[in-house]
């Protein structure tokens, strides 16, 4: 029998990247800044929300990097003298509800764009995405106006049916592009099978588009949550603000800023959507994956 010799493969690979300064140059330092970057913001507001009020500012007997003797006064004094509880309800309130209404209206654009097959989808598609990139610094007059027409203004309802016009597009976008992945000879399969459009959705593609819908319900909730302008507009009374805006108009008294309790308000408010975050980041980039095949 013919001795087979091993096929060798003198061409470069990984193995090019396995030299110590090299994976230092080219992996360890560029994930190092890439880390100090992300987490250094939320270091800060974790020592500064713990640090006394007269350390704050004294850089010359204190590091503005450490702490010494830790307090809870700040926080403490967020949770039980502010507001600071009521504005993380209304917060979950309006960002909930606005993530279920603009899902709920996703799925049906997004489904009927892509798998209907009707004339002018594509750039029915396309027009829902240009209506995201509309800047709400533009919207926000001429929804005030109406919010106030209907009766709405200052309530969280002016919230959950104004956040969706900004939501209902991007989500709309990417379950297009996550329903566009899934094969569609399941539906026909289906509809010779005798099942309706209706069930077609619900047994056979929203099982499959799970990823999809959790990548945009975790957008949707992000920017319902963090959202500034419309709640800053419609908004004036204290019991009915969100926390981006309740710590910022309410923490800060003039050119007085009480920093420990903006800090403890700022950390304590980003939680939330890291907790969200961390449980579902997986299927976060799987759909976002999906979202851009063709």
């Amino acid at each position: 029998m013919a001795k087979q010799t091993p096929v060798q493969d003198d061409s470069p690979g990984i193995e090019r990247f396995e030299t110590l300064p090299r994976k230092i140059l080219t992996v360890w330092l560029p994930l190092f800044v890439f880390c100090f970057v992300l987490l250094f913001p939320f270091y800060w507001m974790a020592i500064t929300s713990v640090k006394p009020n007269h350390q704050l500012t004294n850089y010359r007997d204190y590091s503005p990097f450490w702490v010494v003797q830790p307090t809870l006064d700040h926080i403490r004094y967020l949770l039980f003298e502010t507001s600071y509880p009521r504005w993380l309800w209304n917060t979950i309130i309006v960002a909930v509800a606005s993530t279920f209404i603009s899902l709920l209206a996703s799925v049906f654009a997004a489904y009927a764009i892509e798998r209907l097959r009707f004339r002018g989808s594509r750039v029915t598609g396309l027009l829902i995405f240009l209506a995201y990139l509309v800047p709400p610094s533009i919207l926000f007059i001429p929804l005030a106006f109406i919010v106030y027409q209907v009766g709405i203004f200052d309530s969280r309802l002016a919230l959950i049916l104004t956040y969706p016009t900004f939501l209902i597009p991007f989500c709309t976008w990417l379950l297009m592009g996550y329903f566009r992945s899934i094969p569609y000879e399941l539906e026909e399969s289906a509809l010779v099978d005798g099942a309706t459009r209706w069930q077609i959705l619900t047994r056979i593609v929203l099982p499959l588009a799970v990823p999809g819908l959790i990548s945009a319900g975790i957008f949707a909730f992000t920017l319902s949550w963090n959202e500034f302008i419309y709640a800053l507009t419609f908004i004036s009374s204290s019991e009915n603000k969100t926390i981006p805006v309740g710590v910022l108009t309410e923490l800060v008294r003039g050119d007085i800023y009480e920093w420990g309790a903006l800090m403890s308000g700022a950390l304590l408010g980003s939680l939330p959507v890291v907790i969200l975050y961390s449980f579902f980041v997986d299927y976060y980039v799987s759909s976002m994956t999906g979202a851009v095949k063709e």
